[in-house]
């Protein structure tokens, strides 16, 4: 099932107390590593580690790291589990959470009270990376607001992995963060993404709410093969719950893949097959022959049965560049990929101005010249 070699901790290079990257020495051989210290506890230089390669051993993308899974002659931990809700549930990882929804959290009578999100708007991307134009675009048209981050588990399940949240925590882009599933590590911890939201309303007050996996979305190039077709029953899911679900595409005219050129093929079988909510997007202007693609492909996929408003959005690379947030997709910058970019802006874009009451007065997309 996985494949696993002992190593020698060279160099830590980043150190949290959720998260540790690090060199180690595998066979005589320097490699990267992650430690997440609440599995394994806090590693340190000199320390001999259990390493899990299977992933660089098959070459995949993971950013060529191996993964500590314990510490060879650490002593055993005390530990007060702060909870009694398990994640990892039935695995040698399995960790006890205290979820904001069990009987003895301070927020359980709120999470029962909810009736409804009452329009919030709640922004659904399929890729990590959308995370970032999405939450800076949305605080250059509304400043002030508080943004809370839902993390699902259709990819990397630990939310200390990536350093994007933690920059944007760190600016005060992302008021809280809530890991659903099993995700873990956010400030609170839920069940599964319906209760997430339900916290996000009732104990985080979110003004908007960021729904997307964490790093690592998995594909096969198949129609239905991917994890990010999560993003169709969160949207439902946001529609049933009362609030105003806006669908961040997944547009490049720069990723060499045809099925991932102008509307990915994961963006038309979500939106124009699986969605069945009609949810708002909101989409730049771009070229007349950017538009031509993309209304081709919004038609034949069905996804134009959705409400579909044309934005302005702001200098997505400028924004990124001042909260010194380097974001990449598939391996691509702002510079090399701005239709990406600025197509997840847009639904940033689109949830300000639903807060301050205009969605519905914006134009329609695409515009005519």
């Amino acid at each position: 099932m996985f494949s696993s070699k002992l190593g020698t901790v060279v160099r830590i290079t980043q150190d949290f107390p959720t998260f540790q990257e690090m060199t180690v020495e595998v066979g005589g051989v320097p490699a990267k590593a992650i430690a997440y210290p609440p599995l394994t506890g806090a590693v340190r230089v000199g320390d001999r580690v259990w390493l899990n390669t299977t992933a660089v051993d098959l070459n995949l993308g993971t950013g060529g790291y191996h993964f500590v899974q314990s510490i060879e002659g650490r002593q055993e931990r005390e530990y007060t589990p702060p909870g009694h809700i398990m994640k990892l549930r039935y695995t040698p990882w399995q960790v006890a959470v205290a979820a904001v929804e069990e009987e003895g959290s301070a927020a359980h009578v709120r999470i029962k009270g909810f009736t409804s999100l009452a329009g919030t708007p709640v922004v659904v991307g399929t890729l990590h990376s959308m995370i970032a134009p999405a939450v800076v675009a949305f605080h250059a048209v509304s400043p002030g607001r508080r943004v809370v981050y839902i993390m699902t588990d259709g990819a990397a399940l630990p939310l200390s992995l990536s350093n994007l949240v933690r920059g944007l925590k760190a600016q005060g882009l992302l008021a809280q963060t809530i890991t659903a599933g099993h995700a873990f590590g956010g400030d609170l911890e839920a069940v599964n993404v319906y209760s997430a939201l339900v916290a996000a309303k009732t104990v985080a007050a979110a003004d908007l709410i960021i729904v997307a996996m964490g790093p690592g979305i998995v594909g096969t190039g198949t129609k239905y093969g991917f994890s990010g077709i999560e993003q169709a029953y969160i949207l439902d899911a946001v529609a049933k719950m009362g609030g105003y679900p806006i669908a961040v595409p997944r547009i490049s005219f720069a990723d060499p893949r045809p099925r991932h050129r102008g509307l990915s093929h994961h963006s038309q079988t979500v939106l124009g097959e699986l969605t069945t909510a009609r949810v708002a997007l909101g989409l730049p202007r771009w070229d007349a022959e950017k538009r031509r693609i993309l209304v081709r492909q919004f038609r034949e996929s069905g996804a134009v049965k959705h409400r579909l408003y044309t934005v302005e959005v702001p200098a997505v690379e400028t924004l990124l560049a001042a909260c010194r947030l380097p974001v990449k997709t598939m391996g691509r910058s702002v510079q090399e990929d701005p239709a990406f970019f600025e197509a997840a802006a847009g639904a940033g874009v689109l949830a300000a101005v639903h807060l301050h009451g205009g969605g519905e007065t914006l134009p329609p997309w695409p515009e005519t010249e």
